[in-house]
């Protein structure tokens, strides 16, 4: 990342945007279901912005987009069990004429569009579902109990869908190539790190992701530079002293008393130790110990969650929470076990967007969904695996607005009633091609 940096600043200096850059297109060329690139056959001047948003906007597209999110809603699948996902993906790509790699990281599919040659720009989707029985009542609800699309992977993956089918269009514009990146197991907070070590990430220059919330009205983009999301990790500690009698304490070592006081002592690792301007997170949110209540057990467990907006504040704070439960627990003459490995809930990165990326992402944001509906993020303090991608090349991070209180699109992601506004579909796509193509175009222009 820090040897792209020199790169990346010369070519962010030349400001070029969508609306100055001009699309290369032939019907016979350039057709959804022909992969054979053409470079040879010149293009018509006409906007590249406009040219993307009327193939975003397209009914017969927007249909299609609606169509593959609502048969992925029906079957929700978990993480790395995204087989029906992964092979209707693929079979869309088919159609489309666009190449692609499978399997990835066990269901992922990773597809090329473009010259095939360097320069890279990345885009990704998510594509599994979570276990939550959905309670939205409506045409295509899941159909498998205990399962729902109810962080909308399967919006992600149509509007990616949507986003290929117009870069399969306008490729003979493209310069260099894009990879579109269908991951799975984001939940987990696994599968962007196994995609990563399938090579997802070569000679990749730049890669682009988003997310739907309901914080903003549907069509308002949000993004911030550096610091967006908090990093995530999780930790597990059992404090063992010595069993006994609850009548006669003095011949035990009581665990339970010693964890309390630990609980109590991290609370003041926020409150007491860091900048009040520096937002961190320390929750306790298990406790079990015991099992009479005339017993003091032997040991006790506690385990909770952490979270910050830099790594070096992110490790800083679990050696803290480390040192406080140790002490605490020699201070009761107990001795305490610390697992920070997150087994059920890996360790997630803070997610920072790299600025030049940024910069870019906002001249296209302005051009695609106009200043009014570009708007700054406040830091946010959920987490994303998109982050693992962001740690090794540039890239930026956003959320798209999907809040529509006519249609009860109110309810946050992780509800048994989340429910999205699919008119969001042609202006997430078209984010995702208009990235792509304009950053390409940078970077060969600039280099």
């Amino acid at each position: 990342m820090k040897a792209l940096s020199g790169t990346l600043q010369q070519f962010f200096v030349i400001s070029v945007t969508l609306s100055s850059l001009c699309f290369s297109y032939n019907e016979d060329d350039c057709c959804f279901r022909s992969f054979t690139p053409t470079t040879a056959t010149p293009c018509p001047n006409e906007s590249i912005k406009d040219r993307i948003l009327e193939l975003a906007n397209d009914r017969e597209t927007v249909d299609w987009m609606k169509r593959i999110r609502r048969i992925i809603h029906e079957h929700p699948e978990l993480a790395y069990e995204e087989v029906e996902t992964s092979k209707l993906i693929r079979h869309e790509l088919d159609l489309l004429g666009v190449s692609y790699r499978w399997p990835v990281a066990k269901t992922g599919v990773v597809a090329e569009i473009g010259s095939g040659s360097p320069p890279l720009a990345a885009l990704r989707a998510d594509m599994d579902a979570l276990p939550i029985q959905e309670l939205v009542e409506w045409e295509h609800k899941s159909k498998v109990d205990n399962k729902m699309h109810a962080c909308a992977h399967d919006a992600h993956v149509a509007m990616l869908l949507g986003a290929a089918k117009i870069l399969q269009e306008l490729r003979c514009r493209l310069q260099g190539t894009v990879v579109l990146i269908f991951q799975p197991a984001e939940e987990r907070g696994e599968g962007a790190k196994d995609m990563i070590k399938e090579g997802v990430l070569e000679n990749v220059e730049a890669i682009f992701g988003l997310h739907l919330v309901h914080a903003y009205p549907t069509g308002v983009c949000a993004t911030r530079a550096k610091e967006f999301l908090a990093g995530c990790g999780s930790f597990k500690a059992t404090v063992s002293g010595k069993g006994g009698h609850a009548a006669i304490p003095q011949h035990a070592i009581d665990p339970i008393l010693a964890a309390s006081t630990a609980i109590i002592s991290l609370q003041n690792i926020v409150s007491r130790e860091t900048d009040p301007l520096d937002s961190q997170v320390v929750s306790v949110s298990m406790i079990h110990g015991g099992t009479a209540v005339n017993v003091i057990p032997d040991s006790t467990t506690i385990a909770g969650t952490f979270r910050a907006f830099s790594n070096k504040r992110f490790n800083a704070l679990r050696d803290r929470i480390e040192e406080v439960i140790k002490a605490q627990a020699a201070v009761h003459r107990c001795s305490a076990v610390i697992d920070f490995s997150g087994k059920d809930n890996p360790t997630i990165p803070p997610t920072v967007n790299d600025e030049n990326v940024h910069e870019h992402v906002v001249r296209v944001l302005r051009e695609i969904v106009g200043e009014e509906n570009t708007k700054l993020a406040p830091p946010f303090m959920g987490s994303e695996d998109f982050a693992f991608y962001l740690d090794k090349v540039p890239g930026s991070f956003l959320f798209l607005g999907i809040h529509n209180e006519k249609i009860g699109a109110v309810h946050p992601p992780h509800s048994p009633y989340f429910t999205i506004d699919e008119d969001v579909f042609p202006i997430g796509a078209a984010v995702h091609a208009a990235f792509a193509l304009s950053f390409l175009s940078n970077f060969t222009t600039s280099v």
